[in-house]
Order: C-alpha cells, then structure tokens, then sequence
C-alpha cells in the first residue's frame, strides 16, 4: 500500500489565487529587532518551487505581527480563538497535531517555553524560542518574528483569532527545522506528533483490514501494510489524554469540497441516547480550514437531530464551535479512510498505553545506523538478515512493552538549521524517497550465549510482521522476565541510513546494543606501530555537541591526523583509533566517534569538513564503556577525528590514540640502510687504523 501524504491546498476566503495583490505603500521599520541569518526570509519559502504555492513567489512580503495588527498577543484569552487556522500551504497534518497543545498546558509549555517577551513589553527583541523533539531529544529552534503575508494578511497558518500568532510563529520554526515552508506540503499526522510531543503516535485504518489469510502473508511484500481495525471503545481508558485525528484519501460524499488527502482533527466522542431509546455515537471534528463544510445528517440542521431530546441536541451543537461539525459512526466509518492516535503524555513525561490505560514509566533509547556492505542485511528473506544491527532487551518483570523503530530522513547541511533533501541512491522514483520499508523483530532467547544462526531462523516471539513505508513503526507486546533479542531492519538489503530505537515499558528493563565486529577491513599487525595520545574534554555549552543526531554535532572537538608516508605503491594505512573517557565506571557517557575526510588543498590545521560530508569511518553505535575501538585501512591523505558523547550537553574528558602502521617499504629501506651504514662505519674504520711497520 502507497503511503499517503496530507496537505489539502486551498484558498483562504479573505486571500484568491486570482486577487490583486495590494502591497502596503509604506511600512515601518524597526531597528534592531532580531532577523534570523540562518533562515533569511525569501530564501525560506521553496526548496525546488514544486508545489502551488509557488506562483504566490514574487507577491509574498513579511511583516511583524506589530505591521499586521495593532494589539499582537501569541495566545488569545479565549482557549477556542487559538485554534489553528489554515492558509495557502498544504499543512493540514501539521496542524492537526497542533491541537494538543492547546488541549493541555504541559505539552504547550514544553513546545512554546513561557515568559517570553511580547510585542510592547520590555525585552522584545523580534524573535522567539520554540522546542521540537528530533532523532530522540528536545532541540531548541529561535526564529525572527517576520511572517509570510500577501495584501497585509497571513498567508499561511495562523489562529483563529488574528491576534494571535503562536500557531504562524511555530509554523515558520517548524519549518526552518525542515529547510523551507515548502517542505511541509503534505505530511503525515504521526510524524507532527511525535516532533511536537516526543511521544508516540498510530495510525490505524477505518477500511476493509483484509482477510486472516492477507494478514498472514508476512514481510515478503514490502508494499502492503498490515493494518488495525478502530475500535473506540478501545481508547475508552485515555480517551481524555489522547489526540484523535481522522484523514480521507478521496473526496468524501458529506464534504466533496474537502478534496483528496485532507486531515481533521476528532475533538470528542459522546455515545447518547435517541427519544426511541436507541443508542448512538457522535464524534466531533474539527476542519482546520477553518470553517464548517460537512452537509451530512447531523450537520448544524440536519435530520439527525430530530432524533435526540431537543435538550441533547442543544447542548451537542452548542459544544461545536467555529469549523467543527458531527457525524455520527456509521458515518464516520463510511466516509473517512484513517485515523491516527497519539499516546497520552502526563506532567512527569511519561507515555500511557492507548491499549491498556497504564502508564510506561520505564524508558530507554539508543541510536544506530544501516551501512551497506556492514550492517544493511536487509528482511529475512535475505541470507544476510544476521548482519543487521541488534539489540539485547532485558525485561525483569513482567509488564506491557512498546518498542519503536524510528528511521531518519537523509539531509545535508547548509548553514546553520537550513536543511536539504539529499536523494536516495539508486532511486527511480519519488514514490518512498523520504523513507524506506521498514520492520522490528523480537525473539525471546534464553541468555546472551545463544545460537545466533538458529535462533533467527525460529519464528520471532513478537514483531511489527510487514516492512512499511513509515517514518516510524511500533510493536506492541507483553513481556515476561528474561534477554529478548532485538534485530531492526530494511526490507532491501544495502538500504542504509540511521534509526532510534526506543522502548517505554510499565515494568523496569534495559536495552544496550548487542557488541559485534567491526567489518572486514585489511589489518595487519605484525610489525612497528606509531602511537600519539591526544587528550581533550567536552565541555557544556561549547565543546559537547553531542552525536551526528543533533544540529550541535559539530561542535564537538575535533583532532587533524594525516595518514599515509605518500611512497609510491602504498594503497593504504593500517591504522587503529580508541577513544577513551576518563571517568569511573558509575559515570559512564555513550561515546563514539567519526573519521572525515579533509577536502583537498586545505591546511592540515583549520581541522574544518563540510558539514554534508559523510564520515569514512565510524566507531558507534555509542557505547556505555570506558573505551571504543577501530580498525581499518584508510588511503593516504589528511582526516579529521571527532569524538562525541551520544547526548549533548554531556561533560567530560578522553583521550584519543592514534596507532599508525609503519609502511614495511620503510621498515626494510630503515634497516637497508643502517646495515649500510654500518658497513660503511667498519670499512672506514679499517682505512684509518694504523699501520704496523714490523711485519713478520
């Protein structure tokens, strides 16, 4: 099944794609406010001109919420004028995700840090500071307070209320995080609410799941998507805490308006009695277009609500406010193709089961990567599936378990938080060029001894049973006591790129990394060896960058070494790196570290890759241990090391050696020439000796 992207393009009543554009004849200008260098305003809007919004280019001017209103306010007094309001792009999942925020204070305070200075108080500086959760932590994003507008008007997202500016301020954060405005047409609701929430998110299907004998078809077909019937009733326990959104695919016969591939936002469900003495479920949703456009049986005058106790049916329309409508389940069944659930997520942080209504109070994460040729084994279908990266999950009591395997777009850097698509290698077509297929297996094993061979060629214990095109996929299981083996994969073998695997339990568990050799590379070790010890020190704030994860990578430290002794015929040099912290064992940090490639003609000592380039070697996944090693071949020529703890932010120091092999060309001419030269020495010496006149 093709996975399906929601962005819904419409124009807004007050701003036609066919109006004149009006441009204010003067405007104010504000010295020294705040203008983002790392996201400059025309250059923030498109990535490759690809979607409609391309032909507003040249109309497009930004103006400060000051220029657009005269009383700007980031959030309205009454909770319902904050709702998000969409404009000209295509953000409707974005939007959707939204929604929870305004739900609950916590999640909103942790995306939106309060206390900051507004329009007209003291300390506006023209900027604010917004939270996304990316590749496993919160990275803080601060964007300038100019906004995308056409005849005076937000011409993107914005609140109901057009005093209010949280939602267009988050929007253009949300963005730079990205790369552009343009790279958030068309999306999926999951992925919004995982970066908005750093929790969980499934999406499960409203259609026909398939026959027993479909569903059983495994991970051979990466294309089909074992899919999960909805059942309300199931989400009774958290129906308070959850978000609750709902997609069409094709225009839907209550609201052809809607158009193809459009997400709403499910505000409540009521299950209420008819004056017949029935029973019927009524859900409320919300159009973030909005306005209302649903035209079915319970629309606001609808014959629906002939059906009800005129005192029901006052109280139900009285509760939809602007752009929120009811349908009853029939309906919505009928009409809408999908819904995605987000997990709850309370004060402490901690997610709750949409299955059972328990709280996970236990949580770990690590990272980790597909390299072709290495660890890319592909499904198990592949002889090679052994190769993947595995994981060792310990579960000592027994308790309710969710794992997710959550993989990473592939990006390059510019400058600064600015973002590019790098394409796939190898890619013919559009069709899953931001994602691969994906799968999680689990076998319960007896010890971390094991059979490896004969154990993955057993039935997994648990698994997510079909490779899917998503950004993330979940299994969900109950576990008893005793070492689960953990194995994350691609459906094609030599499909690289990285992950976050993460596990939320409601028992205590551990979850480190199964240690397996490094791949093959040409070592010799006999021989001489030249060793350097280097020592450094990650420092909070400036020198502790955290992994390739996090946009901070690079400020880790970083050491130049140059490898080879440029004689003719040498291919390459044996070389061997350990990066060692220097703390006891209780305070262990994950490290790991990265060889780059210096670009040619640049000095040994400005120690500075390009931010794109990708690492020739790499010595992770990061490791609870005192030392790491690696050893491989590398051609001649100049590197950079950079060390880094997994999380940023993590004091500490290491020491860094680097053991060179001695090219055996200059070990032999070394030795060559010291027995010449000591022949010479004793030649010389014969010459000079003197000369004994009484021979015999």
């Amino acid at each position: 099944m093709a996975k399906q992207f929601y962005f819904c393009f419409i124009g807004p009543e007050d701003i036609s794609p066919k109006s004149t554009i009006i441009v204010p004849m003067c405007t104010v200008e504000f010295k020294g406010l705040f203008e983002d260098p790392t996201f400059i305003c025309e250059d923030s809007l498109f990535s490759d001109y690809s979607t409609p919004i391309a032909r507003f280019q040249d109309d497009i001017t930004w103006l400060r919420p000051q220029e657009i209103c005269p009383s700007p306010a980031l959030f309205p007094d009454n909770t319902n004028d904050g709702h998000a309001k969409q404009g000209l792009l295509g953000d409707c999942w974005f939007l959707c995700a939204c929604t929870i925020l305004l739900k609950y204070q916590h999640l909103m305070n942790k995306v939106v840090p309060p206390a900051q200075p507004q329009w007209g108080e003291r300390g506006y500086r023209g900027s604010f500071l917004f939270r996304l959760w990316q590749h496993g932590c919160w990275t803080e994003v601060t964007v300038d307070d100019r906004l995308p507008c056409l005849s005076g008007k937000l011409c993107f997202s914005r609140c109901q209320s057009p005093t209010a500016f949280w939602v267009a301020l988050l929007e253009k954060a949300y963005a730079k995080l990205q790369g552009s405005y343009e790279r958030l047409w068309a999306g999926q609701v999951s992925e919004a609410l995982v970066d908005l929430t750093g929790g969980l998110a499934e999406r499960w299907s409203l259609g026909d799941c398939g026959t027993e004998e479909d569903q059983g078809r495994g991970s051979s077909d990466s294309d089909w998507v074992r899919r999960r019937r909805l059942d309300l009733d199931l989400l009774h326990a958290v129906r308070e805490g959850c978000s609750v959104s709902c997609s069409v695919h094709s225009a839907p016969g209550g609201a052809s308006e809607l158009g193809q591939f459009h997400a709403l936002s499910v505000m409540e469900w009521v299950d209420v009695r008819t004056v017949e003495r029935g029973g019927v479920r009524l859900i409320r949703i919300r159009n973030p277009w909005g306005r209302r456009c649903w035209e079915g049986a319970w629309r606001e005058s609808g014959e629906g609500w002939n059906s009800l106790d005129p005192a029901c049916t006052l109280n139900l329309l009285g509760r939809a406010q602007e752009a929120e409508f009811w349908v009853d389940e029939t309906e919505f069944l009928l009409q809408f193709d999908d819904v995605t659930v987000g997990y709850p997520i309370n004060e402490e942080g901690h997610l709750q089961s949409i299955y059972s209504g328990k709280l996970l109070t236990h949580s770990h994460q690590t990272s980790d990567r597909w390299v072709k040729g290495h660890s890319a084994g592909g499904c198990r279908n592949n002889s090679s599936f052994g190769s993947n990266p595995q994981f060792w999950l310990r579960v000592f009591e027994r308790g309710e378990v969710l794992v997710s395997l959550l993989q990473h777009r592939r990006y390059s850097r510019n400058t600064g938080h600015h973002y590019t698509q790098s394409p796939e290698e190898g890619s013919s077509t559009t069709q899953h060029q931001h994602y691969q297929a994906i799968a999680l297996h689990m076998w319960k094993v007896g010890t971390k001894c094991l059979n490896l061979s004969g154990t993955l060629n057993s039935p997994p214990c648990a698994s997510t049973h079909c490779h899917a095109y998503e950004r993330e996929v979940v299994l969900h299981t109950h576990l008893d006591p005793g070492c689960h083996l953990l194995v994350p994969s691609t459906f094609l073998q030599g499909g690289e790129g990285s992950f976050l695997l993460r596990v939320f339990s409601s028992s205590p568990t551990s979850l480190s990394a199964v240690k397996t050799p490094g791949p093959s590379l040409p070592l010799v070790t006999e021989g001489e060896w030249e060793t350097n010890y280097l020592r450094g020190a990650w420092v909070t704030g400036s020198s502790a960058g955290g992994s390739r994860n996090f946009l901070s990578h690079w400020q880790n430290p970083r050491f130049p070494v140059t490898m080879g002794d440029n004689i003719a015929g040498s291919t390459g040099v044996n070389v061997r790196v350990t990066l060692h912290q220097n703390c006891p064992d209780t305070d262990l940090q994950a490290i790991g570290f990265h060889l780059y490639k210096t670009p040619e003609g640049q000095e040994q000592a400005e120690s500075t890759v390009p931010r794109e380039e990708e690492p020739v070697a790499s010595c992770i996944p990061h490791c609870y241990t005192q030392a790491v090693s690696l050893a491989c071949c590398l051609p001649p020529g100049a590197y950079v090391i950079v060390p880094s703890t997994y999380q940023p932010d993590s004091p500490g120091q290491f020491t860094l050696t680097v053991a060179r092999k001695i090219h055996r060309r200059v070990v032999k001419s070394q030795e060559r020439l010291g027995r010449a030269i000591q022949e010479v020495s004793e030649c010389w010496a014969m010459c000079t000796r003197p000369i004994n006149k009484h021979t015999s």
